[in-house]
């Protein structure tokens, strides 16, 4: 922006980030209340073993996806004042990056394990394959896309 100086520079593009963070956090978070409580309803003992499997998978991309999520706000938190604003804002942005592919894989993993419940298998790899390319071309190939032209 211009007639903005460095640090007020690195001060919009942190709260912009925060703002953002603000957007993905409550998506996870709802996807990993609702994950928390799956096992404990009645159908979970009649899953298959691959069900299992995929649902752990996507109830620890959920944990992992949350955690590298809020951590930017962990971050600012402990190193306020500290003049370490570049590398924080820095780091918070691989973290976001990080954390928003993390949630991208519980959410096609979530497609997954639903759809091979309600219509088996072949059903659920297309399924998922469609989502997947979905998720690559909106939050990743555009924008990368954009960087190179």
């Amino acid at each position: 922006m211009s007639g903005e100086n460095h640090k007020e520079c690195l001060n919009r593009e942190h709260i912009e980030l925060l703002n953002e963070l603000r957007v993905a956090l409550p998506g996870v978070q709802v996807l990993f209340a609702f994950l928390l409580i799956v096992p404990f309803s009645q159908r979970f003992s009649s899953v298959t073993p691959l069900q299992r499997n995929v649902y752990f998978a996507i109830l620890v991309c959920a944990a992992v996806s949350a955690a590298l999520l809020i951590a930017p706000s962990s971050h600012h938190r402990l190193l306020w004042r500290q003049g370490a604003k570049e590398e924080t804002l820095r780091v918070a942005n691989r973290l976001s990056v990080s954390g928003l592919t993390f949630l991208a894989l519980a959410m096609i993993g979530a497609i997954f394990l639903i759809t091979d419940v309600l219509f088996g298998g072949v059903v659920a790899a297309v399924a998922t394959l469609a989502i997947d390319a979905v998720f690559v071309w909106v939050w990743y190939g555009q924008p990368l896309l954009r960087l190179r032209g």
